[in-house]
């Protein structure tokens, strides 16, 4: 850290290094927090895990038991040391518990009242918050792996569901139905996102290394299929067209909507421009026991805007890793 203040103050580094340098240094020294716990509700593993975005206060869990709980993260007592304390939980003994893992949890994004959970068992369910009785049900015929509501939306109430078939369905929360299908992928479908900049733009990942971005006004729907290769020639002719790899079982969209962050289970995970589909930034483990990453988009990249040319802006100049998987540094 020495050497990156002496050439900072001498003029020879970028000054944008040493921000880097430092905000690397304090992701890897993350810890987990000693002052809170949680209280232990689930019987097996956690799965899914959400917290609403109105206040920031309660959080969903959904289990491999089946069972969901509601956390209540504010600290009343005031302590120092505290545990959040579950208001509530959909138990074995509910009614309408899910009969095998829950994969996803979702608060509905402008209302603590409503949530929504998915499960191996093959439905998705909207669920009444106050009362913990399902709103409305939605049957599939595939084991249902992802699902998730556009957090921007305020012309439509479609809930991106993947499943074990190559199909995404949307269902409308409004109708009660499926209001229509994508295809385009081979294999079954582990993750959806909606992007937080247009509402009608979602982007799916497969079983058959593809990531997807659709628009889900238009009749052909899919936008873009990512190319890890940005569309170079590849000497793979199986790794063409393709995002990883190996199974893309991750995807999340940055809050600004610029970029997607996917991971597969090639060890890999990609850092993607939205807008063109550009692969920018390619992110390795290191090794296999490597879990913690510190990752930014490109320090200069193109924003798009509705009422003027496309300019370059810089729109992130923190947080980038000090480190390259390349030899440019040394």
């Amino acid at each position: 850290m020495l050497g990156f203040l002496l050439a900072r103050q001498a003029g020879l580094d970028d000054p944008l290094r040493l921000r880097r340098a430092e905000s690397t240094r304090r992701v890897l020294g993350l810890e987990l927090n000693k002052d809170r716990d949680v209280e232990r509700i689930h019987g097996s593993g956690v799965n899914t895990l959400d917290i609403e975005p109105v206040e920031a206060r309660y959080m969903l869990s959904g289990g491999s038991d089946g069972v969901i709980v509601l956390y209540d993260l504010e600290n009343s007592s005031r302590q120092p040391y505290y545990t959040c304390k579950a208001v509530c939980s959909v138990g074995r003994s509910h009614p309408d518990v899910h009969k095998y893992s829950v994969e996803t949890v979702q608060w509905y994004p402008h209302d603590t009242g409503m949530f929504t959970s998915s499960s191996f068992d093959k439905t998705l369910k909207v669920w009444d918050t106050n009362t913990l009785q399902t709103a409305d049900i939605f049957n599939f015929e595939e084991t249902v792996y992802s699902h998730h509501m556009s957090p921007v939306a305020t012309k439509h109430c479609l809930v991106a569901v993947g499943t074990r078939g190559p199909k995404v369905q949307l269902c409308d929360l409004k109708s009660g139905s499926c209001s229509h299908i994508l295809q385009g992928h081979r294999q079954e479908i582990l993750a959806v996102s909606w992007s937080p900049r247009c509402e009608y733009v979602l982007a799916t990942a497969s079983a058959d290394s593809r990531v997807k971005l659709w628009d889900v006004r238009r009749a052909s729907g899919c936008l873009i299929t990512l190319d890890q290769h940005n569309g170079k020639k590849s000497q793979a002719v199986e790794s063409a067209n393709t995002a990883h790899n190996g199974k893309v079982n991750g995807l999340c969209f940055t809050s600004d909507g610029l970029h997607l962050l996917t991971v597969g289970t090639d060890n890999r995970m990609r850092l993607w421009n939205s807008s063109n589909g550009e692969n920018t930034l390619e992110l390795y483990s290191g090794s296999r026991d490597c879990n913690i990453l510190a990752w930014v988009p490109s320090l200069y990249e193109p924003v798009p805007d509705d009422d003027e040319p496309t300019t370059k802006s810089q729109i992130n100049p923190a947080f980038e890793d000090a480190w390259s998987s390349s030899d440019e540094e040394g």
